[in-house]
């Protein structure tokens, strides 16, 4: 059975991958960062999420000698010109500090019409392989920012997010809502074709 790599130590993405790899038809062993421990985490220092991604995909795959996956994501937003964008995850200062990032982009949203507070969620996912083959291929969740959070579902800026033809936001809809619509499942499911294709030329071995 190939074994493919997903550059992650975030379960929830594990299990996400493997049931749209699954549904595919695609028999693969899919496993985490935590693997292969002693190789360190990639430091994302690529200006848009496909860098980030191939980064990650190519680090694991040269590492291993596998076929890895990457994603990487966040929140674009029109006025702000597609910030915070790679920098999402960290647009406070402090990496992965949730409600500092949300509340400090609301605040520089504050002023904002509703008509102009376009948004949308973007993630690329790559995959790469051991002889540097790449391919990259991107997922979006459009809507709109609301004022104020709602929602206790999701995280980072889920509960500001109101998805295009929804009257709620990404943190009141459930794991399964959320799941068929959002940036990263779109993307993992843009790469199962790439997937097929690229292993079935080179196989690998578990």
């Amino acid at each position: 059975m190939t074994r493919l790599i997903l550059a992650t130590r975030n379960a929830g993405k594990i299990t996400e991958l493997h049931a749209i790899l699954a549904d595919a038809g695609l028999d693969l062993e899919l496993v985490g960062a935590d693997a292969y421990p002693e190789i360190p985490d990639v430091k994302e220092t690529g200006v848009t999420f496909a860098e980030n991604a191939l980064l990650k995909a190519h680090a694991l795959a040269r590492a291993t000698g596998l076929p890895a996956v990457a994603d990487d994501s966040g929140l674009c937003v029109d006025v702000l010109n597609g910030a915070p964008g790679i920098f999402s995850a960290r647009w406070a200062g402090t990496h992965g500090d949730d409600k500092a990032n949300l509340n400090l982009l609301l605040a520089q949203l504050a002023d904002i019409d509703d008509a102009h507070r376009g948004a949308h969620f973007a993630c690329a996912a790559a995959l790469a392989l051991p002889d540097g083959t790449e391919r990259v291929v991107e997922g979006r969740l459009p809507g709109t920012l609301r004022h104020a959070p709602t929602g206790t579902n999701g995280f980072g800026y889920d509960p500001i997010l109101q998805p295009e033809g929804y009257e709620v936001t990404c943190a009141e809809l459930t794991p399964a809502q959320k799941n068929a619509i959002s940036h990263r499942g779109k993307a993992f499911r843009a790469l199962v074709p790439v997937v097929r294709e690229l292993l079935a030329r080179t196989p690998q071995a578990s």
